[in-house]
């Protein structure tokens, strides 16, 4: 089982939670991104870097992806494709996608797109709080007692 962070958008706080579980738990952690990344110095943490591109971190991620990997994103149709491939997703603010939510999330998403697609300012997701790294790290720490890590 593997980590792998959808990293462009991914806030600093929760790359450093994810570097302690690495460590801690012996994971392989890989952030994916189209800019370069400073990582700790571990084996068993590393940063792809991809061209510049629509979806081209997102594609990268699905196409190394193994069933069971587990992906850190908030881009929800990147979710549904890990879910579709028999991986797990789970968002920096703590919530696990499902097969169960997927499709009501994506629907939300499309939904909110056509809104400010139409000229509505439909604001964007609240700050990181204190709250959000916790349900993160809590999360994160009871999947990965479940892989056995």
């Amino acid at each position: 089982m593997q980590i792998w962070v959808d990293a462009d958008a991914c806030p600093r706080v929760i790359k450093d939670i994810l570097f302690r579980a690495a460590e801690r738990t012996e994971t392989r952690l890989t952030l994916v991104a189209n800019q370069f990344l400073a990582t700790p110095p571990s084996p068993m943490i590393n940063s792809i870097q991809v061209p510049a591109g629509f979806d081209v971190a997102d594609n990268t991620i699905v196409q190394k992806l193994e069933a069971g990997d587990l992906v850190i994103t908030a881009d929800i149709p990147l979710a549904a494709e890990v879910i579709e491939k028999g991986g797990h997703a789970l968002n920096p603010r703590g919530e696990m996608y499902s097969k169960e939510n997927i499709r009501q999330r994506l629907s939300m998403r499309d939904f909110m797109d056509t809104l400010r697609s139409s000229g509505i300012d439909t604001g964007g997701p609240p700050a990181l709080n204190q709250n959000d790294r916790q349900m993160f790290a809590n999360k994160l720490d009871r999947f990965l007692a479940k892989a056995g890590k």
